[in-house]
């Protein structure tokens, strides 16, 4: 599942997952996960979060960090955010996880025991539930929460607005099997990537449309929530989060007093870091770098995460809505100069992505982009010339007497991003486009995405699970609301459905990379960079860092004896 990243892109371009070529999943670190040569070529392998096993925590401690909740904290909303994936996280199931080679890890404490097994063509998944699970409210969890997740998420009730109806609506039903602690999930052929569907899930009440859509904006609901930490303070005003203990916890308990996030701008978690009051800090650009570096009993932390920015073309604004203008301002990006830029005084470098599915350090992956699309200014110029657009006496072309105009939104005022948005005003100039760059608040990117207010704009999404296959269909169909920018066609709707069912996840994988290279011809999407996972970490902080596609359980986070 893919989650769009609602922090400033400056701050969140620090955590991103170095896209390479190796040409598999495999680890390329010793087994401390710290990085030996080379980082350009295996950073996206690495991990570096200092493991350490639960036994090897201290009881008690505080761990904080920058950070607060989004406007809408649900995250299978369609608005749902990595922050919100997050902060939900702390209080609510993670019931399945990844390790950082991407292989399903089932949590015991919700889900006692799967069987997967398949039957005339069919899959069925049979999950018994910890006959002690509960919600906070005292509800038990049982197979109505599996029903529940699946009804708010299969698309059957268009009312729901749903983040990805994949996978939910290839299920038949959801019934108890032997008792209500096991719900029974029959698949209309086969999903291999099911475990994606509920790596956690929703209390029952948190699933009608109405508290799906709207419970959980800009609030929490504890009551409706599980796991080892619950909800201490949830301060709207200030941003301010604190996760304590849960004391109807069943497992084993969290190793931490409390889990604090504090509501601060980019500046100024790098400055609280240096001050020792914040525990963690990701780290941006060169000058972060060295901040960090000069912090006492603070260490640097870098390797691979799964994230990829992008830029989005808007099809639904007046001169976008035309493919051959699109297409003109893909050829004009040199996506290897806005690279440089981001990446200048990290002493790193990656290939250009080449999908926005699958990243290049996994099997299957091809380069999808380059196959469709090479920076051309030359070309560009041509095909506006051809589709009517004429260079007015500045340089500005023109049509039917309006100057091609576009608008680039930018988040925040990072100096680096500001230096992005300067090439990409330069790049447009050469050929004739003016591009006018709209400064707001990172607090308003929801808004941004959700009511399309930009013409260009970059965005990222992180990979929660290593099935980027079955996200084709979020990126490029026309009917799915996270699709951003509008594009796409019923009949490619149908193509890129009909690789849901293919069993075989190398065959579905082949297949996903000719769709993509169809889609990626609306020119509506732009895949420009992941980069380097470096974070600034107290020295003794544990399981935390650069996990690639591993989610470390909240109760194992904390301080190393």
């Amino acid at each position: 599942m893919r989650r769009k990243l609602a922090l400033p892109l400056a701050l969140v371009a620090a955590v991103s997952v170095a896209a390479t070529a190796c040409s598999s999943s495999s680890s390329s670190g010793d087994s401390s996960g710290k990085e030996t040569q080379n980082t350009a070529k295996v950073a996206s392998s690495v991990t570096d979060y200092n493991p350490q096993p639960y036994e090897n925590l201290k009881d008690g401690g505080t761990y904080t960090t920058a950070g607060t909740f989004d406007e809408q904290g649900n995250p299978f909303n369609v608005n749902g955010t990595l922050n919100a994936l997050r902060i939900w996280s702390w209080y609510n199931a993670d019931a399945i996880t990844y390790s950082p080679t991407g292989e399903v890890q089932y949590n015991p404490d919700y889900y006692s025991d799967v069987k997967v097994s398949v039957e005339g063509g069919d899959q069925k998944v049979v999950i018994t539930l910890n006959p002690k699970a509960v919600f906070n409210d005292g509800a038990p969890i049982d197979w109505r929460a599996i029903e529940a997740t699946w009804k708010a998420n299969n698309g059957s009730d268009k009312e729901y607005a749903a983040s990805s109806t994949d996978g939910y609506d290839r299920i038949t039903s959801v019934t108890p099997g032997t008792d209500a602690k096991q719900a029974v999930i029959a698949f209309k052929g086969v999903n291999a990537s099911w475990s994606a569907l509920f790596t956690t899930f929703l209390h029952p009440q948190a699933a009608t449309v109405e508290n799906f859509n709207k419970a959980y904006v800009k609030t929490a609901h504890p009551e409706w929530g599980a796991g080892p930490y619950t909800v201490g303070t949830w301060d709207a005003q200030s941003g301010n989060i604190t996760f304590v203990r849960n004391p109807t916890w069943w497992g084993r308990k969290g190793k931490l007093d409390k889990r604090v996030y504090v509501n601060l701008e980019r500046v100024a978690s790098i400055n609280a870091f240096k001050n020792g009051e914040i525990d963690y800090a990701p780290v941006g650009d060169a000058e972060n770098l060295k901040q960090v570096k000069a912090v006492k009993d603070a260490e640097v932390r870098s390797g691979g995460s799964p994230f990829e920015y992008a830029l989005y073309l808007n099809t639904k604004s007046p001169f976008l809505g035309d493919v051959q203008v699109r297409k003109a301002v893909q050829k004009s990006i040199d996506r290897s100069q806005i690279t440089k830029i981001r990446f200048q005084g990290l002493d790193y470098s990656e290939p250009l992505p080449g999908s926005a599915v699958l990243y290049s350090f996994q099997q299957g992956y091809q380069d999808n982009v380059s196959a469709v699309l090479k920076y051309d200014p030359q070309e560009a110029r041509k095909t506006l010339d051809e589709a009517g657009w004429k260079p007015g006496s500045d340089g500005i072309r023109a049509k039917d007497g309006k100057e091609l105009e576009l608008g680039y939104t930018l988040l925040g005022d990072d100096p680096v991003e500001k230096a992005v948005s300067g090439a990409f005003t330069a790049m447009l100039k050469a050929v004739g486009v003016r591009l006018n760059v709209n400064k707001v608040s990172s607090n308003d990117f929801s808004k941004v995405l959700s009511e399309r207010r930009f013409d260009l704009f970059i965005s990222g999404n992180r990979s929660t699970d290593p099935f980027g296959a079955r996200s084709l269909c979020d990126f490029y169909c026309s009917d799915r609301d996270s699709n951003i920018t509008g594009a796409g066609t019923p009949e490619l709707d149908q193509e890129i459905r009909a690789t849901g069912d293919i069993a075989d996840l190398g065959q579905q994988i082949e297949a996903v990379n000719k769709l993509e290279q169809k889609a990626l011809q609306q020119y509506s999407l732009l895949p420009l960079y992941s980069g380097p996972s470096t974070y600034g970490l107290r020295k003794g902080l544990a399981n935390v860092g650069a996990t690639i596609f591993y989610s470390p359980l909240p109760e194992t986070v904390g301080w190393q004896k």
